[in-house]
């Protein structure tokens, strides 16, 4: 059911008030509360914190550059000898074609998403999402001033691009692509990938290419959206990429990212939110992320300690009729609680209540808000479907995620 905006999201009130908070900020805040009252701890399968931690030389990397005295502003951009190492990165592991002119270093993705939207944004623009979406990039869309349209996922939570093309309209702008996907862990083949790409050539549509998870796909392989265009002139490129440290090298609190730009004059404006927004990125930690590129060995070494926690603990699942198949990629799972009788809030809040176990109910991962002409969110409804849906991290320690998905099927089979 559609909830009104807070009194704050009225006329007098500018539209981010309005804004729906991100529903992880729930969860994180009543495990916090669990630990508290009871002393015990949680077992924390709603965040997406890995169990390895960033590589020894790419600490000694951020230390060096602090000890040195490297501390000093960069570009906007980003400092050049870490874009020119993005640039090769991106040849010989993405198969771009760019240049250091079009690679920006961002303090996370997150950012980095953010500015890009801003960076294309007109205004009653719309911008497509997927219909079960990260929740931030729902915040970012608004915040930039796009109108949402949800586009239709298949059953197996993949693309449903034949329908693509039914959502659009004349003031489509662009279309946010995630693959590997957070919430639902769905991969995108190349031939996919190509019919999505053409529609949005036919449609004039910006791409924006979120590859997050680049370096965590377990069945098939992962195409980078830009390698699709690579040979065609960069006027014609409208491909943007954004890329994360988080998740390869364990940097989640590093804050480090970068978005690749299809052209020079896309480009133009990054350059102009950038310099705006964050004057320039943090110095030490771009040495961190120097030293990083050269780290492929633990970036191996923590995709197979994620895969294999998925093929320990989530048969389970399986089994218990809670998942229909294993996550092609990424660090989520989303599963169907309905046969419990519950819906997702009242399952993860007993669920945490009963066993201490923390998971994401996915309501707030299909969000359908409602923005009037002013650009402000008047009303705030959910996907129907998500519903009885819940995600759960694949991560984490591999012995506390077996545990937790355990006592999480004896508590739906006590159901």
């Amino acid at each position: 059911m559609a909830a009104s905006a807070p009194a704050s999201a009225s006329a007098e009130f500018p539209p981010a008030a309005g804004i729906p908070p991100s529903c992880l900020h729930d969860v994180f805040r009543a495990a916090d509360a669990l630990e508290r009252e009871t002393g015990r701890p949680v077992n924390q399968l709603h965040v997406g914190e890995p169990s390895f931690r960033m590589p020894p030389e790419v600490a000694e990397g951020l230390t060096k550059a602090i000890t040195d005295g490297r501390t000093t502003y960069t570009s906007a951009e980003g400092m050049p000898r870490l874009r020119e190492a993005l640039t090769a990165k991106l040849e010989t592991e993405n198969g771009h074609h760019t240049t250091p002119d079009r690679v920006f270093v961002s303090p996370g993705s997150c950012q980095g998403l953010a500015a890009l939207l801003q960076s294309i944004a007109t205004p009653g623009a719309e911008l497509l999402l997927p219909e079960v979406h990260w929740p931030i990039h729902l915040q970012q869309a608004l915040l930039a001033g796009f109108r949402p349209v949800f586009y239709p996922l298949r059953a197996d939570l993949g693309v449903d691009i034949e329908r693509l093309a039914d959502v659009s309209g004349p003031r489509t702008r662009a279309i946010v692509v995630n693959t590997p996907s957070n919430p639902t862990g769905a991969v995108l083949e190349e031939a996919e990938l190509r019919r999505l790409l053409a529609l949005a050539e036919e449609h004039n549509w910006y791409v924006i290419s979120d590859e997050a998870y680049e370096h965590f796909v377990y069945e098939g392989q992962h195409v980078s959206l830009a390698s699709l265009e690579r040979d065609l002139p960069p006027d014609r490129r409208r491909v943007f990429s954004t890329y994360s440290f988080s998740k390869s090298y364990a940097m989640t609190g590093c804050r480090l990212g970068y978005v690749v730009t299809p052209n020079d004059v896309t480009a133009s404006a990054l350059r102009v939110v950038q310099e705006a927004s964050i004057i320039a990125p943090a110095t030490p930690v771009q040495y961190a992320g120097l030293a990083a590129l050269d780290a492929h060995a633990a970036v191996r070494r923590h995709r197979e300690m994620v895969r294999a926690a998925r093929d320990e603990a989530l048969p389970m699942l399986v089994t218990a009729g809670l998942l229909d198949a294993l996550p092609a990629g990424g660090w989520y799972a989303l599963l169907d609680v309905g046969r419990t009788g519950m819906d997702a809030n009242t399952f993860a809040e007993g669920l945490l209540a009963a066993t201490d176990v923390a998971v994401a109910p996915a309501t707030g991962f299909a969000l359908r808000p409602v923005v009037d002409n002013t650009g402000r969110v008047t009303e705030v409804g959910s996907l129907p479907m998500a519903r009885h849906l819940v995600r759960v991290a694949i991560c984490g320690d591999r012995e506390l995620l077996c545990a937790g998905v355990r006592a999480l099927v004896d508590f739906a089979s006590q159901r």
